[in-house]
């Protein structure tokens, strides 16, 4: 069995990035740069089937969705970027974005969507969504514009390709054998049938990929063909992006202490516990992490030092992926109510942006367009840092400023001491026109008193004498 098989062979439950997600655990150790891509362990795109046989046990009801977000009021993570202004450059025209995720539901705001594959289910097409989560993903990339309503998608010009590559909702045939009937669905999908998404959304002919879900661990070297499918990517003129993680599933959960508060120049791969896929294979990727509606970094943002930028991703509002109004979350298989928040939908944000670049300058690579939404984001004080990368995205920069040809290294901005320049002392001022003023004020006043004098009359006193008497 040749490298590349075994690399697909590798069957690791992928975890959605958000306040939902599912997530299979690791161990912590040492985690370094990704190795080098090998070319040769990129997995084709066809069939898009899944590799096992899979089943959705009978107690796998799909997610129930919390409905709201409809009217006139626009939402903050739409004013947060000023769509209404980036919409007069552009509004993603003529852009494809594909999105790996648990499916696409349709929905009259995503017209033209194109049924992708489903690496989940045998037969499907990739418009079933069960979770719910990849239809919150594509509504905030390209719903399209309603009158009445203040909800829409970054780039609501854009079309939508549909790839179901994961759910929490399905797991591998044979599995409910060994569970108890309340158990829940182990879930299903593999790094082996992300990399072939990827693949598949480059032969489609997307523009933009968004992959809302991440793998989270300590190996270095699971995840090659992810790295290869990657590169074919880039390579093929598409930007992928992608989430950084969250922290609130287990595989996730070891905090990256990427910079070190006694050397904050050091390297900051030489402090990473746990690797993140696909966000960690930066060179071909923007990772993306989340940030609240004041633009402090979210607490559920798993750090690392592939971070590319940021954006809005708590407390959404989206798609209804059962119906033809909008969403503010979903009840998981607990019965817990859960908000749009994570990673995954701030991703989605960065894709519209990404969109509405490609369409306003069609001649870009997608080198030329990771590099301008990284140049143009609102940076930290510190230049770049592990959670919000260079910085939160601003689409109206994006699409109008100029951009160097290169980005300073993702680190800390080194604090640096300068002597400044001591200034001269001033020159003695001077005084010329003070003093004859004073000059010319005092003979003035001399001469009106002198004057004044003079008007009084002169008085004699004249001595008496014998004949007077």
């Amino acid at each position: 069995m040749n490298a590349h098989w075994r690399v697909a062979a590798v069957a690791v439950t992928l975890g959605l990035s958000a306040s939902f997600g599912l997530g299979s655990g690791y161990g912590v150790a040492h985690a370094d740069r990704p190795p080098a891509v090998n070319p040769g362990l990129r997995p084709a795109g066809e069939p898009a089937a899944p590799p096992d046989k899979t089943e959705r046990p009978p107690n796998s009801n799909c997610a129930d969705i919390v409905t709201g977000g409809d009217g006139p009021t626009i939402p903050a993570a739409q004013r947060a970027l000023d769509l209404e202004h980036a919409w007069k450059f552009s509004k993603g025209e003529g852009q494809v974005v594909a999105v790996i995720d648990t499916g696409v539901a349709r929905h009259p705001r995503l017209p033209g969507m194109e049924p992708g594959g489903d690496f989940v289910a045998a037969g499907g097409d990739g418009t079933e969504d069960c979770d719910g989560h990849g239809t919150f993903v594509a509504g905030l990339i390209a719903a399209s514009q309603v009158d009445g309503q203040g909800f829409a998608g970054v780039a609501p010009e854009a079309r939508i390709i549909s790839i179901r590559q994961t759910s929490k909702m399905y797991q591998r045939e044979g599995a409910s054998r060994n569970k108890a009937p309340d158990d829940l669905p182990d879930g299903y999908g593999t790094l082996a049938t992300m990399a072939s998404a990827i693949v598949r959304a480059v032969d489609k002919g997307a523009t933009v990929i968004n992959i809302s879900e991440v793998w989270c661990g300590s190996s270095n070297d699971v995840d090659g063909s992810i790295g290869a499918a990657l590169q074919y990517a880039l390579d093929s003129n598409v930007v992928v992006v992608a989430a950084a993680g969250n922290n609130d599933s287990e595989p996730c959960k070891p905090v990256n202490k990427v910079i070190d508060p006694l050397d904050p120049t050091s390297d900051p791969w030489s402090n990473v516990q746990v690797n993140v896929s696909p966000a960690r294979w930066d060179d071909y990727v923007l990772a993306v992490g989340s940030i609240d509606q004041n633009g402090a970094p979210s607490k559920f943002t798993v750090p690392g030092p592939w971070l590319s930028v940021a954006a809005t991703g708590e407390n959404m509002i989206s798609l209804n992926p059962r119906g033809d109004g909008t969403a503010i979350g979903a009840v998981d298989q607990r019965g817990q109510q859960n908000p749009i928040s994570g990673t995954s939908f701030a991703t989605p944000l960065v894709s519209g942006v990404v969109a509405l670049v490609r369409a306003r300058f069609p001649e870009m690579s997608a080198r030329e367009v990771i590099r301008r939404i990284q140049a143009t984001a609102h940076a930290p004080a510190e230049g770049w840092n592990q959670y919000v990368g260079y910085g939160a995205v601003d689409p109206i920069a994006a699409l109008t400023n100029a951009v160097p040809d290169k980005l300073p290294p993702k680190r800390p901005t080194p604090p640096r001491s300068e002597q400044l320049a001591v200034p001269a002392p001033p020159p003695p001022p001077d005084n010329t026109a003070r003093n004859v003023a004073l000059i010319g004020t005092g003979v003035i006043a001399a001469a009106l008193i002198l004057g004044y004098l003079a008007s009084f009359p002169i008085r004699r006193r004249f001595g008496v004498t014998s004949d007077d008497m």
